[in-house]
């Protein structure tokens, strides 16, 4: 009986022990089904790289060489099939970059992600960038026009195309989103985004009205840009809550610039001028840029393009290359409104009332009812202090600015894109007004240019530009634009070189103002130190100089520091740190040293303790933070005085209480052996997708690579800007170009993260180590190997009845 018992209990065992690993091995296979299922459904969206695709409105076939770094290289028969191909292919690669790049500047996220970006739309819907884009549109060419629009019938037949067969991006899925049909507007909205990321110091401005309204006149003019002479008293006639009006305002990262240079053949191997180009944006996933060939009858360019809009924007032809940085000029500029008090449509302009523009901009939002929103446009521009709904009852502020105006730069874009030289590539210029860019210039023929190119206003007076300037008076408004002719221009110096940095690039004697504010010197300096010392340069130097970690600011301030220090007492700890830093320290900013760790910290520590007065909502305005802290420092080594120093105890009392608390936070984050520190425990980059901070299922798909340790800071040549708090590299160079023009048929690239925005592509982020690395890849401008595809004409339906 016993023996029963436990003969039907190792049955009944037996029994729950098969069901288990029956129903574990059905979770298995539900689960091996859904993933197969998952994976040819996202693998479904992949661009298709080979065989034959039919595309309409082509006139004839176009073919498409995708090479072994992802570069699409389109060739055409005519340039209308050219372009509705290009926008066809960056559809493939880059649709939902497309999508919420449009959205974003347009001011219409809310109706995709809700509640949460609604000040965000406020904000750009105020700006006006979709409406500057309308305007825009209606003086192009018609040839522009045409670009424009074969470029969003290419996009359109994938959207269409994806649609239908159900293989749009995953993201569109997830976000539960359908594409609208793209337009010309789209394009143009896009460029007009661009100009608005690489600012123009409105938000400068608005911080030297708040010091002049928080702190005595001396102290505040002490971190202006520029100590004005005239005391300005338009403080005294308006009451404004900065902080308030721009509580939610998207400030652009300061300085959003870039490093370019030129060389002569005088100073290089080969014996013709070389260039070198690194735009300096933010760095995510997608990346910013996509890098493209486009050829077709008399055009064979080569180059990176934004994504949603034609042609090709920093790159080379067989005749030419060209780069950028930004000129960082005073193009944005405050004006304070006064409002009838009987009539808040009413502003006042010469003693008359005159009444402004009010636009309807209702604000959809997702999951949730639609929001009416106005915004209203003086003389000047759009109201910008309203959209927070802070501003004063009487008094508001005003934004006028270049890019909210009518411009053309893709008209010249098209037109650089054909030039042979110097004197068509300037011609082509004349049309690229918004934003103000320094273009430098090397050519097959020998010739080495540059030019700060675009929309640059005349001020009566460069401290005008300093502060928001009374909108009623009409002697404050611009004074035009300074002449084309007369812009910044140099060409074949004589030092065989030209380098820019953001750097203030023009002499003292300089007959118009450019702005108050600029980079800090130092990349440029470096540059220059490099360019002026070598000489028989070749790829390998430039493409080196490009990944230069010399910190020149740490060169300059360390001996002061340890001098300063010298009288004052130190433990036994900070005498070896400062003996690491000024002994054992070459300043290079690399990620496996610790010195560079310590100064950024301390360096950041010094700002937090000079200006703990001023909140952190207005910090965020502060954009030459850094050129006012050296000055200040510079001042109080020299025994000058410096009322925001000497309020802290002094230079040698700030030094050492930041140098003590550096030491303090880094000590508790890595550990008491000060040898094991480095930089790039801290100092990382990732280049985040948008949507990876959502959960962290799709962080592990959309950010599938870990940190990486990487070299530089903002201050050196390999520009790795980073979040103080987190060390995140998050803005730095988006693209690395080198060229020699002794042979124009290959140019040398770095896209980080990769091409391509679709995670499963084997060019997704395949670059983000050649980016931290500095290994450049070749890409050819004339004859390419790689992955084959055919855009056809879409055949008539009773064509293709008759092959059924």
């Amino acid at each position: 009986m016993e023996e029963t018992v436990q003969w039907k209990a190792s049955v009944k065992k037996k029994r729950k022990w098969k069901l288990g690993w029956i129903i574990i091995g059905s979770i298995v296979v539900l689960c091996a089904i859904a993933f197969i299922f998952m994976n040819g459904f996202i693998n479904r969206s992949l661009p298709q790289l080979e065989g034959t695709i039919e595309v309409p409105l082509l006139a004839e076939e176009v073919v498409v060489i995708t090479d072994e770094h992802g570069v699409p290289h389109i060739k055409a028969a005519n340039e209308k099939d050219l372009y509705i191909a290009q926008g066809y292919i960056q559809a493939q690669n880059r649709m939902f970059q497309m999508e919420m790049s449009r959205r974003q500047a347009s001011g219409t996220l809310s109706e995709v992600v809700g509640e949460a970006a609604v000040d965000h739309d406020k904000y750009f819907r105020s700006l006006g960038l979709r409406r500057a884009a309308e305007k825009s549109y209606e003086i192009y060419s018609k040839e522009g026009v045409e670009v424009l629009k074969w470029f969003a019938a290419g996009v359109n037949a994938y959207i269409e195309e994806a649609t239908r067969e159900n293989r749009l991006p995953i993201e569109f899925t997830l976000m539960a989103m359908t594409p609208e049909k793209w337009t010309p507007i789209d394009s143009l909205t896009i460029g007009k985004y661009m100009a608005f990321d690489l600012g123009g110091h409105w938000e400068q401005q608005a911080f030297n009205y708040y010091l002049l309204d928080c702190f005595p006149e001396e102290k505040a003019f002490e971190i202006f840009p520029a100590y004005p002479k005239d005391r300005p008293t338009i403080i005294q006639e308006s009451e404004i809550d900065i902080a308030a009006s721009f509580e939610h305002a998207v400030i652009p990262p300061p300085f959003n610039g870039s490093n370019n240079w030129v060389v002569s053949g005088e100073k290089t191997a080969s014996g013709m001028p070389m260039l070198a180009d690194d735009p300096h944006l933010g760095l995510a996933t997608p990346s910013i840029w996509l890098q493209m060939g486009l050829q077709a009858e008399d055009l064979n360019v080569s180059g990176v393009i934004f994504a949603g809009v034609p042609g090709i924007i920093l790159g080379h032809n067989d005749k030419i290359a060209w780069g950028v940085t930004n000129t960082g000029p005073d193009v944005q500029q405050l004006y304070v409104e006064k409002r009838n008090l009987n009539n808040a449509k009413e502003f006042l302009y010469e003693d008359e009332w005159y009444t402004a523009t009010v636009i309807d901009e209702p604000i959809k939002v997702k999951d949730g009812e639609t929001i009416p929103y106005q915004v209203v446009e003086t003389k000047h521009g759009p109201i910008v202090s309203e959209f927070a709904e802070a501003s004063g009852e009487d008094t508001v502020l005003s934004l006028k600015w270049t890019a909210l105006e009518a411009t053309t730069e893709l008209e010249a874009i098209l037109h650089i894109n054909r030039a042979n030289d110097w004197e068509q590539f300037e011609k082509g210029l004349e049309k690229f007004l918004a934003p103000a860019q320094n273009f430098v210039f090397a050519a097959k023929d020998g010739t080495i240019a540059f030019k700060a190119n675009g929309n640059i206003p005349i001020y009566k007076n460069g401290t005008d530009a300093l502060l928001p300037l009374p909108g009623w008076d009409a002697s404050k408004d611009w004074q035009g634009y300074i002449p084309f002719d007369e812009l910044p221009r140099v060409v074949n110096p004589k030092k065989g070189y030209i380098a820019t940095a953001n750097n203030k690039g023009t002499p003292d004697n300089y007959p118009y103002h450019i702005s108050n504010v600029w980079a800090q010197p130092y990349r440029y300096e470096r540059i220059a130190e490099v360019l002026e010392s070598g000489s028989s340069f070749n790829i390998d130097a430039m493409q080196a100089l490009q990944m230069d970690t010399m910190n020149l600011r740490a060169r300059e301030f360390i001996p002061m520091f340890a001098q300063q220090l010298k009288r004052t007492q130190l433990s036994e700890q900070e005498r070896e740190i400062l003996t690491l830093l000024t002994e054992k320290w070459d300043f290079h900013d690399d990620a496996n040293l610790m010195q560079p760790l310590v100064f950024h910290h301390w360096m950041a520590a010094i700002d937090e303790l000079v200006y703990d007065d001023i909140p952190e909502s207005m910090l965020a305005l502060f954009s030459n933070q850094g050129q006012v802290t050296d000055n200040l420092l510079r001042q109080a080594a020299e025994n000058s005085s410096s009322i925001w120093i000497s309020e802290k105890g002094g230079l040698q009392n700030v030094l050492h209480e930041a140098f003590v608390s550096t030491i303090e936070s880094l000590t508790e984050r890595y550990g008491d052996n000060v040898t094991e520190w480095e930089w790039g425990a801290y100092h990382q980059v990732q280049f985040n997708h948008p949507l990876s901070d959502v959960n962290p299922v799709l962080k592990f798909f959309f950010n599938r690579k870990q940190p990486m340790a990487v070299d530089g800071s903002a201050v050196t040549p390999m520009a790795a800007a980073f979040d103080l708090e987190t060390g995140q590299v998050d803005h730095g160079a988006s693209w690395r170009f080198v060229i020699d023009t002794a042979n124009m048929d290959e140019g040398y690239h770095i896209v980080g993260p990769g091409q391509d925005g679709h995670f499963r592509s084997a060019w997704y982020d395949d670059q983000i180590e050649d980016w931290v690395n500095g290994t450049y890849h070749q890409t050819l401008l004339k004859k390419q190997d790689g992955k084959k595809l055919t855009l056809r004409p879409r055949s008539k339906p009773e064509d293709r009845m008759g092959k059924k």
